[in-house]
């Protein structure tokens, strides 16, 4: 007799099998959204380019449906799940793997090095996750930011955050997050991901992001406290000029030093912010920096 396989937890038809047999009820609180795409799914291990010695953390699996994928794929997975209703139904779905660790936390309140910990044999380590909308940036920046910093990350996330982290000067979408992400990680939107790919459905269109760390950084910010000051004011009333947003910063009385620094910067005299890539950034804060907080400490 033929043993039939059952089918892949992503599969529409399974997913619903799943959640009627355990009464599943989603948590907006939790933006709970599944994944019953299969050709999103693909794109998803495509742009992670997996390789069989990876250590991958998952966050948010849900009910398993790409961690089954993943754990097909690479040496190891650790999936991160903050819902102790999930437990139960991943302990059963996952049945069949032994290469999967599924822990129950809270993912902004541990690290990847206490994750990663017991499973010092591997290669690159990658984060692939399903990120709920509301918490989107910190869990992001906790991941770039964090003791172990993985080699890429691929992120599903509301298509108008991940527009705004890959955007480029002259964008309308270009800004502080986005120079915040870009000077260290590359940034690239792998796809487009429709809402209809999700049970629930959310009211709005996802996108995969790839972030990979720059194995040479193009960039060199010699004074980052001031960078981030300086990006972060530039941004604050996006109509104004640089200028005058400057001027609100280190103060009226110092427009006409902020004036020269931009006219040596080469820089229209009614540049805006969107206007600056990230370089010109760097070259304000340095010249800031010189005019501003080495003059006043000498």
């Amino acid at each position: 007799m033929v043993e039939i396989q059952p089918l892949d937890i992503a599969d529409p038809i399974r997913t619903q099998a799943i959640l009627r047999r355990y009464g599943f009820q989603f948590k907006k609180s939790l933006g709970q959204n599944f994944l019953t795409n299969k050709a999103v799914l693909n794109g998803i291990l495509d742009a992670a380019d997996l390789q069989p010695t990876d250590l991958v953390v998952e966050i948010g699996p849900g009910i398993g449906s790409l961690t089954e994928q993943l754990a097909r794929r690479v040496k190891q997975v650790v999936a991160v799940e903050i819902d102790e209703r999930l437990l139960p139904i991943l302990a059963d779905t996952l049945a069949p793997y032994n290469n999967i660790e599924v822990v129950h936390q809270d993912i902004l309140k541990t690290s990847l090095a206490e994750l990663t910990a017991n499973y010092p044999d591997h290669g690159a380590i990658k984060v692939v996750a399903n990120l709920p909308y509301y918490i989107t940036t910190p869990i992001m920046f906790s991941l770039i930011n964090g003791e172990v910093q993985p080699d890429v990350l691929v992120l599903m996330m509301q298509k108008e955050v991940a527009q705004r982290i890959t955007a480029n000067s002259g964008n309308k979408h270009y800004g502080s997050l986005s120079i915040d992400v870009q000077t260290q990680m590359t940034a690239e939107i792998a796809q487009i991901v429709p809402r209809t790919s999700f049970v629930p459905q959310p009211n709005v269109d996802s996108a995969v992001l790839v972030l990979q760390r720059y194995q040479h950084s193009p960039y060199q910010i010699d004074h980052p406290e001031m960078f981030s000051t300086i990006v972060k004011s530039s941004f604050q009333q996006r109509r104004k000029s640089l200028q005058n947003n400057l001027a609100n910063l280190f103060g009226k009385d110092k427009r006409e030093q902020i004036t020269q620094i931009i006219t040596e910067l080469d820089l229209p005299a009614q540049v805006r912010a969107e206007q600056l890539p990230i370089q010109k950034f760097i070259d304000l804060s340095n010249a800031c920096f010189t005019t501003f907080t080495s003059k006043r400490s000498k």
